[in-house]
């Protein structure tokens, strides 16, 4: 086998897997956060980031009475639309449900991803619309490897956001009350720690999260449509939340990587006359070997 043929079909794959895994690690780490804090899965936390590359597209393009901002500008436009479709939810769908069982929550959330998918299709319509990258332009282009420098930038962004999540949650005391509400939510009360307010900002982060994500992802693939990112993304992410550790918040943006590179190295090695959908299938391979060896995941631990 020629070091050509060994690129196009290990290391390009390795490459353009880990710059998509590092997307479903930052919605993982979303989605971690969450559970750490109120131990519940969120079902809606990859359309939070829907919301945003739709506000952002919406505002980079000045659809309708929307003013035509600047990339840069519609970028925080849309994340903050992320953000605040995630306070809304925290405010009208969990709060309300503080005291009720975790499932009742859970299906709560898959209600908001309904709700979320079909205001989207409301405000946009249901075909599918080009998305442009936030970043033009190659990085680096070979015989067989290209990257892009929005691949460049998704790496960063998880770099960057990697290292300020294990700074804000060992360093700060509102990262330790958020990890303290997860372990026992009445002993904080009693010592003066409003557990509203951090489920509040426990959901603000989620939904930044969300909606960083939302933007790089709907500019790499160059297509969305309501719920695509969901569609996407939401399966890899929760995948990448339990093997990587669903209570370990660095288990989650390792195990997004992992997944990712699992995912295309499969979908461009095994044929698809072989085995349709390979890449789904290796992630359940994956998820499953993890799950009978160390149920726990890669980095986490026992509850």
């Amino acid at each position: 086998m020629s070091s050509e043929v060994l690129a196009l079909d290990l290391v390009v794959p390795a490459v353009n897997g880990a710059i998509q895994g590092s997307v479903y690690g930052l919605l993982g780490l979303g989605i971690v956060l969450l559970y750490k804090s109120s131990r519940i899965f969120n079902f809606a936390q990859a359309e939070f980031g829907g919301v945003a590359a739709f506000v952002w597209v919406f505002f980079d393009t000045g659809k309708w009475f929307l003013p035509d901002l600047p990339t840069p500008l519609a970028v925080v436009m849309g994340v903050l639309a992320g953000v605040l479709v995630a306070l809304l939810t925290e405010r009208l769908v969990v709060r309300p449900l503080f005291n009720a069982p975790k499932i009742t929550v859970v299906v709560a959330t898959a209600g908001v991803l309904l709700l979320l998918i079909a205001l989207e299709g409301f405000t946009y319509g249901g075909t599918a619309g080009t998305f442009p990258p936030v970043f033009s332009g190659d990085a680096y282009s070979g015989t067989a490897i290209r990257i892009t420098n929005q691949g460049v930038a998704i790496m960063i962004t998880l770099a960057v956001l990697s290292i300020a999540a294990a700074l804000f949650f060992s360093r700060t005391r509102t990262g330790t009350a958020i990890l303290a509400v997860s372990q026992e939510p009445t002993a904080t009360r009693l010592v003066g720690i409003s557990v509203e307010r951090i489920s509040s900002l426990t959901w603000a982060l989620a939904g930044f999260l969300a909606g960083v994500a939302g933007i790089l992802l709907a500019g790499t693939v160059g297509l969305a449509a309501p719920g695509s990112i969901t569609g996407l993304a939401l399966v890899p992410a929760f995948t990448a939340a339990v093997f990587g550790g669903v209570t370990s918040l660095p288990g989650a943006l390792v195990g997004g990587i992992v997944i990712g590179i699992i995912e295309a190295e499969a979908q461009t090695n095994i044929p698809k006359e072989h085995l349709p959908g390979a890449g789904k299938v290796a992630l359940f391979v994956a998820l499953l070997v993890v799950l009978l060896i160390r149920p726990a995941g890669l980095l986490g631990k026992e509850t």
